[in-house]
């Protein structure tokens, strides 16, 4: 199915010749083209109004794609959901839109990828009038021509559940995310300068929870980029903050808009500074899982684990984990996430007690086998979708010893953490064994098989060695680590 346009004629120009000469003025207006050596940016923030009143702001940041012609390929475009209420994102079913000036082609693979995700849907009702991300396309012809677009219509939805669809599709610098969305509505011109004001400030410090629907009509895919931009330790820059009274109409009942661009951190800046925030905390990270694990001998329940102003900022933010047990060398149990969906301080507690007592590859951990037993916690980055062209493509661009690796096809799928080369260290033997932990056979490929790779920072400690029966005693008082034992962190069952 080829989608045709919902707004042309009423929100931009039908004829194409007089919408080129539309958007190449807002662009030129705009006279921000990108700094020298600041690069494109990794994602923009637009409005997506009538283009006589926000045209001018989205021109403001799309001037900063001028030079990613043929570089940016594919564009994921998320906005909010104007006329239908639901749960959730809902993908489109159409395989091309049909623009004034030509025809976009869907990445049908890259969505069928994220429509496994959770929350993720289709819903045709969403795109039947929808003018949230068709405003934005013939702005993206202009400066990209040829790419590929994920369209993605936003319901009622967690900013996690947003934030794992950026992290499922980050890929390099192919990939561009626009997120769509106008500020406040219909207050009077100076209202709207505080209360716009008040957002840009928030959305600047990343302050996803301080973006509210009343401050954006786009707030939930607003909150879920805010979300994966600070785990990657991205930089934002505002580009302008006007509103309707400004660029067209009176300045009684007026519309804000604003344009943002976000850079990506220089990768090695990332990871050298999560590094040292994870191994900052390898002593309580490892004391985690002892009390995880006592947790279990205690009650028979994972610990009750509530983060409270005063932990360290690195714990109490959103963080992904494994937990591996290891006795003589041997695997003893091994479960974790592969996405951040709570704070790392939860994460890890919970993954102590089901490594132990809950990996279904092993019976329950017993009072015997607690001397000696040896500990590490591996902390992921972000899955970030891998793009090859068969299984060989895919062989040669796995790195030995650096890449975990998450495949997925037809609904069965499977992780291996990095540490995993240490045992199997040849690309194609480590993914023959991991398609066969998938439950897939050694030799299967197809079309919509995917791969997404990510980076573990991992530390090691052991259990105390103190005789079996000591375990029993309440953990917080076993453990010593001085917040557990106030009771700040920890409620027992």
């Amino acid at each position: 199915m080829i989608r045709s346009p919902a707004v042309a004629g009423s929100f931009y120009p039908a004829d194409a010749a007089v919408l080129r000469r539309q958007v190449a003025d807002f662009l030129g207006e705009a006279g921000n083209a990108p700094p020298a050596g600041k690069g494109f940016p990794k994602a923009i923030i637009g409005p997506h109004a009538g283009y006589v009143y926000s045209g001018p702001v989205a021109g403001r940041a799309y001037a900063r794609l001028a030079g990613a012609r043929g570089k940016i390929r594919r564009v994921v475009l998320i906005g909010p959901s104007h006329y239908v209420g639901f749960q959730g994102l809902a993908v489109d079913t159409a395989s091309a839109w049909a623009m004034p000036n030509g025809t976009v082609l869907l990445d049908t693979e890259a969505i069928a990828a994220v429509r496994r995700l959770p929350m993720v849907g289709e819903l045709e009702a969403a795109y039947t009038k929808e003018h949230a991300l068709e405003v934005h396309v013939p702005f993206l012809q202009h400066v990209l021509g040829d790419f590929r677009l994920v369209p993605i219509v936003a319901g009622d939805t967690p900013p996690e559940a947003v934030a794992a669809v950026f992290d499922a599709l980050w890929g390099g610098p192919e990939t561009l995310f626009v997120v769509s969305t106008d500020l406040s509505h219909y207050l009077g011109y100076d209202a709207c300068q505080r209360k716009d004001g008040a957002t840009a400030e928030a959305i600047e410090r990343f302050d996803a929870d301080a973006i509210t629907a009343a401050g954006a009509c786009g707030a939930v895919p607003t909150r879920g980029l805010l979300r994966a931009a600070a785990r990657r330790g991205m930089t934002i820059e505002r580009l302008d903050l006007r509103n309707s009274g400004d660029t067209a109409g009176g300045r009684d009942r007026v519309v804000g808009y604003g344009a943002w661009a976000l850079h990506a951190a220089e990768a090695a800046t990332v990871e050298d500074a999560e590094r040292a925030a994870i191994e900052a905390l390898a002593s309580e990270l490892i004391q985690l899982v002892r009390i995880g694990i006592v947790a279990g001998f205690d009650s028979g329940r994972p610990v009750e684990i509530n983060p409270v102003a005063g932990i360290p900022s690195r714990l109490a933010a959103d963080g992904a984990a494994f937990v591996t047990l290891r006795r003589n060398g041997q695997l003893r149990g091994c479960i974790g996430s592969a996405v951040a969906t709570r704070p790392l301080i939860v994460d890890v507690g919970q993954h102590a007690f089901n490594a132990a007592f809950r990996d279904w590859r092993f019976p329950r951990l017993a009072l015997d086998e607690l001397a000696g037993l040896d500990l590490s916690v591996s902390v992921l980055t972000p899955p970030v979708a891998m793009s090859f062209t068969g299984e060989a493509d895919l062989l040669g661009q796995l790195r030995p010893g650096i890449d975990g690796l998450i495949i997925e096809d037809s609904g069965r799928a499977a992780l291996f953490l990095p540490s995993v080369w240490e045992e199997i260290g040849q690309p194609r033997l480590f993914l023959t064994h991991l398609k066969l932990k998938a439950g897939m056979a050694a030799n299967h490929f197809s079309r919509q098989f995917t791969a997404r790779r990510f980076r573990s920072i991992e530390v090691k400690g052991r259990m105390a060695d103190h005789p079996p029966l000591a375990v029993l005693a309440r953990s917080s008082d076993v453990l010593g680590w001085a917040p557990l034992r106030s009771g700040a962190l920890v409620g027992r069952p």
